[in-house]
């Protein structure tokens, strides 16, 4: 059973840490090792996307990480840079253009701190209801997009080509020759550049990149409790130092400071916050999906209440700790979550014991770290964001709704073609569409008696009666603009359709919880129709409400005290009583 928490405006802090007993601590603290495990590689990898330093990536798994941890109300949600999220922060850097490679630090820590304050202005106006208007489609093509640009630009680390932005390399002459000739740019240019730069590939580096992917996908199969990043990452970086392969060509991560965050602040021109912000927008849009889907499908699971306007909270917190201690940002992340739930995790302990062992990695042992090979990143961050690619549920959407299948290519190709800022736009525009096109078609039916007369129930479309001297028709939602004239639309029809007007028109008014001005007009419109046919009308099963908002409007003038009624089948019965048996017989 759901323990029913209370609810409060301000943040209750240690939350998440509720419901673990003692018996509990050596599990959760396994756990935390575990998720240290996990963090290590893939946030130096994530790092590596935006072209940040690979202690900006150990960073976010200190401060920010506690942070979070102890200011969230969800147990088993974990935060942590995504491949979304460095997908978009990278993406949103290139649609920037940062004058100086220098500043790019600068410039995501700025878009750190701007994502932390929306995240807290969320928090404040209490919109964490929001995250319902991300439909599945929409997320399924946005990320899947966001995940294939990544997972490109990590086979181009594996293959150990230069980067395409240093002018004069190999790459970036391919890929000028490449953009000139097929006269295009962004994803499909790389894809044409990574074919050609395959014969000019490092053997070596290809061996460690795929070697690392596949070790890690094989553990996740066959070992799942083993943490297949790290096992792979220790094994190829040996190989690499006994081999010496960093001198045939194997990029290595080179020397890491140790030593922990400092406090920092963004050094960058107050205009550069602006340039920022539609890059912080979408973080926080992802964000509040995925933190809160993930909120909830724990919570529910394990039967505690979490606040989903509370962990907007910790991650506005988490944003600003992340900003003023030189980490990138740091989101919700459903791979850590999933492996902490699987290894156990009832709070978030486990990532308060991450935090203190990286943290002693970054005092004591940053010199294991400088033969990291770049392309085992590179493998292990490929393996994570293949996940994103949801191949299964674009294949569920052909079969289940053709229209969100095509939603969400839609998406797709945009992240694709226009890129991941200019996608979130068109996401969103989806979203709004998807959402008005269902509220403008609302379920409506018709009900009629059964042979008993023991209740009356929806017919079928062609089915009805068309000579019954009673109609009942329900409306399925709320009236308001959007579908407003399906009603007037419905009823016309309806009554189009006889060759006799019924004697009785009535509303079933159940499902309508509310009514706008607009709503308001049209059913004026609705009733003045029903009178030129000559047809008395009633109303059932509306709450008292909608009763008040039908007087306040004038509504209610049509409609006789005397055919106001409770339930459908009172209204069925009162209308034999006056009809007679001819009229019973016909109905």
């Amino acid at each position: 059973m759901i323990k029913q928490e209370k609810s409060t405006q301000w943040p209750v802090p240690l939350a998440g840490l509720r419901g673990v007993s003692w018996a509990d601590v050596p599990r959760e603290v396994a756990a935390g090792i575990t998720l240290a495990a996990l963090m290590i590689p893939l946030n130096i990898g994530y790092a590596q996307v935006i072209g940040m330093p690979p202690t900006a990536g150990l960073y976010a798994a200190i401060i920010p990480l506690v942070v979070f941890a102890l200011l969230t109300s969800s147990r088993n949600l974990i935060t942590s840079p995504d491949a979304s999220s460095a997908a978009l922060v990278s993406a949103a850097l290139v649609a920037i253009s940062v004058p100086d490679e220098a500043l790019v630090t600068d410039y995501v820590l700025a878009m750190a701190l701007v994502a932390g304050l929306l995240f807290l202005l969320f928090w404040v106006f209490r919109l964490a209801f929001l995250a319902n208007f991300l439909s599945r489609p929409v997320m399924a093509g946005f990320v899947s997009g966001l995940g294939l640009e990544v997972f490109i630009k990590q086979i181009f680390k594996i293959l150990a080509a230069p980067h395409l932005e240093e002018s004069g390399t190999l790459a970036h002459r391919i890929h000028e020759f490449v953009t000139g000739s097929i006269q295009t740019t962004g994803f499909f240019a790389e894809l044409a550049t990574l074919f050609r730069m395959i014969p000019h590939a490092n053997v070596y580096s290809v061996a460690i990149g795929f070697a690392a992917l596949l070790s890690v996908r094989l553990l996740k199969r066959y070992a799942p409790k083993v943490p297949g990043a790290l096992v792979a990452l220790v094994v190829l970086t040996v190989l690499v130092a006994v081999l010496q392969l960093d001198q045939k060509g194997v990029s290595v991560l080179g020397t890491i400071p140790s030593g922990l965050p400092q406090l920092t602040f963004p050094h960058v021109p107050l205009s550069a916050y602006a340039e920022v912000l539609p890059g912080a927008i979408a973080i926080v849009a992802i964000t509040l999906c995925e933190g809160l889907l993930l909120t909830r499908k724990y919570s529910r699971k394990h039967g505690y209440k979490a606040d989903g306007n509370q962990v907007l909270f910790a991650f506005g917190a988490a944003n600003i700790a992340s900003s003023l201690t030189g980490s990138i940002l740091t989101t919700a992340s459903p791979s850590r979550s999933a492996a902490m739930d699987g290894a156990g995790q009832r709070s978030q302990l486990p990532s308060l014991v991450a935090a203190g062992t990286i943290t002693l990695i970054m005092l004591f042992f940053t010199d294991l770290l400088a033969y990291l090979p770049n392309a085992a990143l590179a493998g292990i961050v490929a393996n994570a964001v293949i996940n994103l690619i949801a191949m299964r549920e674009f294949r569920d959407l052909w079969h289940l709704r053709r229209v969100e299948f095509w939603i969400a290519t839609t998406c797709f190709l945009s992240v694709l073609v226009l890129g991941p800022m200019q996608a979130v736009i068109i996401a969103t525009l989806l979203s709004i569409i998807d959402v008005i096109g269902r509220a403008s078609k609302p379920d409506t039916w018709l009900l009629e008696e059964t042979a008993d007369g023991s209740h009356l129930e929806p017919v079928g479309p062609g089915m009805e009666d068309i000579s019954a001297p009673l109609v009942v028709y329900r409306f399925g939602t709320s009236l308001y603009f959007a579908n407003a004239n399906a009603i007037l639309e419905d009823i016309a029809a309806i009554l189009e359709a006889r060759k006799e007007p019924p004697e009785w028109f009535v509303l079933d008014a159940g499902a309508i919880a509310d009514i706008d001005t607009t709503g308001a007009e049209t059913l004026h419109l609705v009733f003045d129709m029903l009178k030129k046919y000559g047809c008395e009308i009633a109303l059932t099963r509306a709450n008292p409400r909608l009763v008040l908002q039908l007087q306040n409007f004038g509504l209610l003038d049509a409609i006789a005290p005397a055919r106001r009624f409770a339930t459908n089948r009172e209204a069925a019965r009162v209308f034999r009583a006056e009809s007679g048996p001819g009229a019973a017989e016909g109905s």
